[in-house]
């Protein structure tokens, strides 16, 4: 698998508009993007450090993946995401090294991203998303 750069964290949190207080007055970091995904019943604030960004993750829908996530295990750190040219290409070759996709096909993300999962049981426990910015 060919990675360019970790292209942002995703942390589930309970209260978006809480989190995003927190991230800005004690942190010191500004949200610059709020956004909702319908099809992943989820809104998502953006903040940039370096290269990086931090993706809060709200779920809208207790049955959504971040509203279970958050159930089961509580807010914090729910997935890293890596850049990666020819999104297609590195889906074919990590399903190839025997890797559990998630999505075996890229779908729609936040940001306009092109996104996809892989399966947290063949990536040592943390669940990573893959990461193309169509131009």
């Amino acid at each position: 698998m060919e990675l360019n750069y970790i292209e942002h964290i995703g942390i589930a949190v309970k209260d978006l508009e809480s989190a995003i207080k927190f991230y800005e007055n004690k942190l010191g970091l500004k949200c610059y993007s709020v956004e909702e995904v319908l099809d992943q019943k989820v809104k998502t604030a953006f903040f940039k450090i370096g290269q990086t960004k931090l993706e809060l993750l709200e779920s809208t829908s207790p049955d959504g993946p971040i509203g279970r996530f958050i159930e089961k295990r509580g807010e914090g750190v729910h997935h890293i995401a890596f850049a990666v040219d020819n999104l297609e290409k590195q889906l074919e070759k990590a399903e190839n090294d025997e890797i559990l996709l998630i999505d075996k096909t890229p779908r729609k993300g936040a940001e306009g991203l092109d996104i996809a999962f892989l399966h947290p049981k063949s990536t040592l426990g943390v669940l990573t998303e893959l990461c193309e910015k169509k131009t």
